[in-house]
């Protein structure tokens, strides 16, 4: 049985949200998306041949669980509406913006009784699985940055981002 599935969010990293679940087509029924800016929501649409849902409370009416990829301050929010209308949820890194709010979704997934996940991608990443064993008990942690800085993304602090 194939998942109705939406995505919340079609910046940079939705749509590559996107393009993946269309891939999934024995996993997933891509319903469509909501973006709140227009523009976007128009392009998105039109390249990837999907439906832009006017808002997105209409959105999660529609599917089975949705794919929150909004920006990072607006988790929270999005993913509370989702969880309490009993959908499942997958939200991009970091779940919130504060551990109070994170715990107050864990109780609302809880008391729904629904599938929630962390996109924690990173935990995956070979360099991080290797520097895991070292990480034991750090005394000093220096960090480089190898790629080029791009402004998406700087609503949080690195540190979260990464969380």
């Amino acid at each position: 049985m194939k998942l109705k599935i939406g995505v919340a969010g079609a910046g940079h990293l939705g749509k590559i949200h996107i393009r993946i679940i269309k891939e999934l087509k024995d996993c997933f029924d891509l319903l469509g998306f909501y973006d709140p800016d227009q523009s976007i929501s128009a392009e998105v649409s039109q390249e990837y041949g999907i439906t832009s849902y006017e808002t997105v409370e209409e959105l999660i009416e529609a599917v089975d669980c949705l794919d929150v990829v909004t920006a990072t301050l607006s988790h929270f929010s999005v993913a509370k509406l989702a969880i309490q209308s009993r959908r499942h949820v997958f939200i991009e890194k970091p779940l919130s913006e504060t551990i109070e709010e994170a715990y107050k979704l864990q109780a609302l997934v809880h008391e729904a009784d629904i599938v929630a996940q962390v996109g924690h991608v990173e935990r995956f990443n070979p360099a991080f699985i290797a520097a895991q064993r070292h990480l034991d008990r750090p005394m000093f942690i220096e960090t480089h940055r190898l790629a080029q800085f791009n402004p998406r993304g700087t609503d949080v602090p690195v540190v979260l981002d990464l969380m």
